[in-house]
């Protein structure tokens, strides 16, 4: 296990082919796969699935080798993960959080988000207390991820559980990057709406008109400085 975590892929080989157990835990309930994937060892990771460590063993918090690669930022492992089939919406017990809600808390990494947005991860999830990879991104004060959130989908006008937004949370935590990037969001959004009921009221028959995307209208939101 201490080999897996320092990177010792020969002496990680040597210990399996003497009978030593890929999937013993320690006190936390981690195995040797996750402590090789939040270390950011991808041989040892690849070693480490040829031999039978599974991508769904979970920890005392519920969490699995992919919770702790997102914790790690290692885009290379897991870009690996992704294309060797690991689930990447799988949610922890204790939050019922996402690898994407951990990259949202933790690093705020663009690349590590994009490699799970592209693979499937839902970026309007909510955990148990209805927070969003949004929200947790906007708590932490990662700007840029909170950006690309929004670039690919994310609700900026749904509530959690006690009923608070995204912009709300964003000032009363004095995110100020961030809530002139919101403000912008919603400025952009409110006059797209306008636009397109006045286009409607001309043109009844134009409803079925898709909104063009960013990359389209050749748009960035950038907050204000």
């Amino acid at each position: 296990m201490v080999a897996a975590q320092k990177g010792y892929s020969r002496l990680v080989k040597i210990l399996i082919s003497n009978g030593t157990d890929v999937n013993l835990k320690n006190g936390s309930g981690k195995d040797s796969l996750m402590l090789a994937c939040y270390a950011g060892h991808l041989d040892v990771v690849k070693c480490l699935r040829r031999h039978g460590a599974s991508w769904e063993t979970r920890d005392l918090g519920g969490c699995t080798a992919l919770h702790w690669a997102a914790d790690g930022g290692h885009c290379d492992v897991i870009e690996w993960m992704i294309q060797d089939g690991c689930e990447v919406d799988v949610t922890d017990t204790g939050s019922s959080w996402t690898p994407l809600m951990r990259v949202s808390a933790v690093s705020g990494n663009q690349k590590a988000a994009s490699l799970l947005i592209e693979a499937g991860a839902d970026v309007n999830v909510k955990d148990k207390d209805g927070k969003t990879p949004l929200m947790v991104a906007v708590l932490n004060n990662h700007e840029e991820l909170v950006q690309l959130l929004l670039e690919k989908g994310a609700d900026a006008s749904v509530k959690n559980e006690f009923g608070k937004g995204v912009l709300e949370m964003a000032r009363v935590f004095d995110r100020q990057n961030v809530v002139s990037l919101l403000e912008e969001t919603k400025r952009k959004e409110s006059k797209y709406l306008r636009s397109r009921r006045c286009f409607l009221s001309a043109d009844p028959g134009a409803a079925s008109l898709r909104r063009p995307s960013d990359a389209e209208q050749n748009v960035t939101v950038r907050p204000e400085r």
